[in-house]
């Protein structure tokens, strides 16, 4: 257990009390800083232990302790989280409910301990111990800084999330794996699982198994498949289940979708303080699989069947899943960038969205973000903590035309970003560190509204340009607008006509898609909102639409 008070008589009074009666079976650790505590729990972390309990008390100078809380479920994300705080504080304490996942609050003073403190701290305990934690086994993964498969099976193991510890191939216990894997490094990353099985450069499904990350289904036909594990298919999971459906989740990499990666998202209701995209991510898939969602991984839809009133999903690896009904929840990924360089260099220094793994190695960096959209202004305050300089390239002549205005404020009083309207990248350049491995050293940027080219040292460079609907596995089977979203329910019906193929008597539901059945849900939708509550909000209706459906059936 750790406990944090600023007050050292009181840190010591707390100590004193929870080593009385729980000292016999738990180390108390206390500290009397957020800073400090954070310290303590990265350096248990590295020891592999494992921690129960964070009691913080609010009012702390520097780092309160909503803040040390927030900071502290990046390290030890099933500890239960307390907060201790005056009464004149109760309404703090009620927000981190929210901003923390707060597991409980407990009002100063908490005498006598047996009656206000003994209680509370027994009962978060039993709740820690039911969840059968243990401590997890660890990854092992020795790749190269520059191998654009080491950093995307980073990044998967990042995002599902998967514990896992990383090596630089050159380091001495990176070569002391690879001798023992019997590897020569030449292809990486080399992944060791918790039983020593050895992968050279797994896939995405290997890793997952790997991993324990489940990716079969448990029947063969469902009520409701949703395929895409972004905002809206998480929303429709989560509401399918909880009204009963047999209802199980296919998503090819990682819950979460683009707004998973977002280091804040700070105009999502009922956060006042915002939320980071993982953690809203990561109570998405509790919430879920509470409710008995099945959630499989690595499995990529590549054909969508129609016989009678089955819906059959194929993968790409020969398997398929079917159900009554079908929520097509894909969402989008960012277009690729156009100029010379970029496709070589993707892993090597150029990245496609948020790049989890990769803020770390940007502290002391000069790092270039291509976008003017949300995500990236997300992006370049995220970065900016660490990087030395972040600049915004954008096409347009102002940020007005794409961003939140308080985003905007935001880059507006950080003094390390810098913005480039009228501007575009039209080359990146790589360099080799003499391991033969390139990776980026610069770009070019044109500037649209000049012709003029300038050539910039760049480290990192995150790009996030586009919408791309990920449908192209759609065509022959159902309608695609140009750009390849589709459209839905009034949307299909053209001059009075409904949409080819459709036989039945009534026109489609509003999120219904031109196959009976088959339903889209937010960003892959054609007019949707593109916002991370209105995908939430459909993945919702198109679940009340599924019954409709099925009562029809009926």
């Amino acid at each position: 257990m750790l406990t944090v008070d600023d007050d050292p008589g009181v840190s010591r009074a707390v100590a004193r009390e929870l080593r009385r009666r729980y000292g016999d079976t738990h180390r108390i650790v206390r500290a009397e800083s957020g800073e400090q505590a954070l310290d303590a729990l990265r350096e248990m972390k590295l020891r592999d232990e494992t921690v129960a309990l964070l009691l913080a008390d609010f009012r702390m100078p520097g780092m309160n302790g909503l803040e040390f809380l927030e900071a502290a479920m990046d390290v030890f994300p099933s500890a239960r989280r307390l907060l201790l705080t005056a009464y004149a504080d109760t309404s703090a304490a009620i927000d981190a409910i929210n901003v923390v996942d707060l597991d409980y609050y407990l009002l100063k003073p908490w005498d006598p301990a047996e009656e206000k403190l003994y209680p509370v701290i027994d009962a978060q305990l039993e709740a820690w111990a039911a969840t059968g934690h243990v401590a997890t086994p660890e990854l092992k993964v020795v790749g190269h800084r520059w191998s654009a498969r080491s950093s995307e099976t980073r990044e998967f193991l990042a995002r599902n999330p998967v514990p896992y510890r990383w090596w630089s191939a050159e380091s001495p216990e990176g070569q002391r794996l690879l001798a023992a894997a019997g590897a020569d490094g030449r292809v990486l990353p080399l992944v060791v699982g918790a039983d020593g099985t050895a992968l050279v450069a797994p896939n995405d499904a290997e890793l997952a198994a790997l991993a324990g990350i489940q990716t079969a289904p448990a029947q063969d036909f469902y009520d409701l498949v949703v395929v895409g594990g972004g905002p809206a298919g998480l929303g429709a999971a989560v509401y399918g289940a909880s009204e009963g459906l047999r209802t199980v989740l296919v998503e090819r990499t990682a819950t979460g979708g683009q707004a998973g990666q977002s280091s804040r998202i700070e105009n999502y209701l009922g956060f006042p303080d915002g939320v980071s995209g993982a953690q809203l991510t990561d109570r998405a898939r509790r919430q879920a699989t509470k409710f008995g969602a099945e959630l499989i991984t690595a499995r990529e839809a590549c054909a969508l069947e129609i016989s009678g009133s089955a819906r059959t999903v194929r993968f790409s690896d020969g398997g398929s899943i079917a159900a009554h009904t079908v929520i097509l929840a894909t969402g989008v990924s960012y277009r690729q960038l156009a100029a010379p360089g970029v496709d070589e260099l993707t892993g090597r220094g150029v990245y496609y969205g948020s790049a989890l793994t990769e803020a770390a190695d940007c502290a002391d960096q000069d790092v270039y973000i291509v976008g003017g959209a949300n995500s990236a202004g997300q992006a370049a305050v995220h970065l900016a903590r660490g990087a030395r300089s972040v600049t915004l390239v954008v096409r347009g002549n102002s940020l007005q035309q794409s961003m939140s205005h308080y985003l905007i404020e935001q880059i507006a009083n950080v003094p390390n970003i810098g913005v480039r309207t009228c501007t575009e990248v039209v080359e990146a350049q790589g360099s080799s560190d003499g391991d033969g491995t390139d990776h980026l050293v610069g770009v070019r940027l044109r500037d649209n509204s000049t012709g003029a080219v300038e050539t910039v040292d760049a480290d990192h460079l995150f790009v996030f340009i586009g919408a791309a609907p990920r449908t192209d596995w759609l065509d022959d089977t159902l309608v695609r607008d140009a750009r390849g979203f589709v459209p839905t329910g009034p949307d299909l019906t053209v001059d009075g006509a409904r949409p080819p193929g459709w036989d039945l008597d009534r026109a489609p539901m509003h999120l219904e898609t031109s196959v009976p059945g088959v339903f889209a849900a937010g960003d892959v939708r054609a007019e949707s909102a593109k916002r991370v509550a209105s995908a939430v909000g459909e993945g919702a209706l198109a679940v009340m639409l599924v019954h409709r459906y099925l009562e029809g059936l009926g």
